[in-house]
């Protein structure tokens, strides 16, 4: 997956592109990959890096959304345990299963999420992880040894999944190539193209070079995150704002807090979400808030007050409290949450993916979250089709292998992530660690840059390894 080929050949099409795909996050790879694999011809055009924003700052799971069960949204979870073994299968060598531990203080407390467990468990069916059950007090100790033990009478245990989601982004972008499409990091659209008031392309600036240049497409989509709106204005100035932003953060501990492999997961905080304390990388992820936010950023900051929520909770659970001294290091994202009504209780807002077709033919899609990532795409595509006016075929991602699919046991740890791509990397040699607290090789620099697209010291720290 080389730049400057994909920048050459999106240059001198000789005719549109089916589909011109803006945003390089989880939706719009996603979609990339679903128009491809349906034999479409594809461009897609990221601002910065691919899952440069909040597809990168996930709180690294894969799962149906206990919340939303809570909620009695019985759909969405159910989309959502469907997806998640999809791609457990479909992506086996990033996405793995993790056990979850509830830990009960109350009386009611075991039977209230031991029942509700045992209904996520129903719902998803063939496809679960494994089933759930409940702890002794004994058993909740031996599985989180650092769980506040005072008042504590046992646990529910259940499984989800965990991933890694900015090597999902650029497995997806490579499985995208793969299958033809054009892909390009760095590339503003500047502007839309109109043919008689319907959008017949984009404008696009490459950041490297400051070059502008024009593409052509049947159908241009919108999958811009946070920034959907600020394209939409583009084709429509008076078009009203569909979205509004939910800051959520997180915080990374030392392994200590958290020695074991199993997750804990807060069922209930002040603002009714759920809280989960994650192993990850021989760290500890604690996350996430639900903040409200006015301003778009693409740099987003922890306030104050997120970091002592996420803290003060994790310190009713776990034997040692944490303090601001023990934080290595926090990440905030932003979510881009469909507005609904007057409610400024962004915890309320669906979760659920939305698609819009403006009068020139413009979609939009946004909403929804990394685990039905496939739905979204496959959605938004099948409307693609229909506006466009090519041929609609059928979808082909429920079954298709994402790049680096791989069962086999990989020996390196840090070649895992990799999947297949794990022996072309051990064939560059180069084995030797960059630095002894890293982790990170030559030979992975190499690979991230020649195959991954990898264009910045960031692109290869912060989302193609995890340094």
């Amino acid at each position: 997956m080389k730049r400057e080929q994909h920048l050459e050949q999106i240059r001198n099409a000789s005719k549109p592109f089916d589909f011109c795909i803006i945003g390089g996050g989880a939706t719009g790879l996603g979609a990339a990959v679903d128009a491809a694999s349906r034999g479409h011809t594809v461009v897609l055009l990221e601002q910065a890096d691919f899952a440069k924003g909040t597809s990168s700052r996930s709180t690294k799971l894969v799962h149906g959304g206990v919340r939303y069960l809570q909620q009695g949204n019985v759909s969405l979870v159910l989309e959502a345990l469907r997806e998640r073994g999809r791609l457990t299968k479909n992506a086996p060598h990033l996405v793995h299963d993790l056990s979850f531990v509830i830990p009960n203080y109350s009386w009611w407390e075991g039977p209230f999420y031991g029942i509700g467990m045992k209904v996520y468990d129903q719902l998803a069916g063939k496809l679960g992880l494994g089933p759930s059950r409940w702890l002794s007090k004994e058993e909740t100790v031996k599985r989180i040894p650092t769980v506040e033990t005072e008042h504590l009478i046992g646990g529910v245990m259940y499984h989800d999944g965990q991933f890694d989601d900015s090597r999902l982004a650029v497995n997806l972008a490579q499985t995208a190539a793969g299958l033809g499409a054009k892909i390009l990091n760095y590339a503003k659209c500047t502007g839309l193209l109109k043919t008689d008031g319907i959008v017949s392309g984009v404008t696009a600036e490459d950041a490297e070079s400051g070059e502008s240049f024009e593409i052509h497409a049947l159908c241009v989509i919108n999958a811009t995150g946070i920034h959907v709106d600020e394209l939409r204005a583009k084709d429509e100035k008076s078009a009203a704002p569909i979205v509004t932003v939910s800051q959520g953060i997180h915080i990374v501990l030392p392994k200590e807090f958290l020695p074991g492999n199993a997750a804990i997961m807060i069922p209930k905080t002040a603002d009714g979400r759920v809280l989960f304390a994650v192993p990850w990388h021989d760290c500890v992820v604690v996350g996430t808030t639900d903040t409200p936010l006015n301003e778009k950023s693409m740099e987003p900051r922890a306030l104050a007050s997120e970091v002592e929520f996420v803290m003060e909770h994790a310190a009713k659970y776990l034997s040692k409290d944490p303090r601001p001294e023990d934080v290595l290091s926090i990440f905030a994202g932003l979510r881009p949450l469909v507005k609904s009504g007057d409610d400024t209780s962004t915890a309320a807002i669906s979760r659920d993916h939305t698609i819009l077709v403006s009068n020139s033919g413009l979609i939009t899609v946004t909403g929804g979250k990394w685990t039905t990532y496939r739905k979204m795409a496959e959605d938004v595509i099948d409307q693609a089709e229909m506006v466009s006016g090519v041929d609609q075929k059928r979808c082909e991602t429920e079954t298709l292998q994402i790049r680096g699919w791989s069962r086999s046991e990989i020996p390196e740890a840090n070649l895992r992530p990799y999947g297949s791509d794990a022996a072309s990397i051990r064939a560059l040699g180069r084995s030797e660690k960059l630095h002894p607290a890293l982790g990170l090789t030559a030979a992975e620099i190499a690979w991230h840059v020649r195959e991954e697209m990898a264009r910045t010291v960031e692109d290869v720290l912060a989302r193609r390894s995890r340094c």
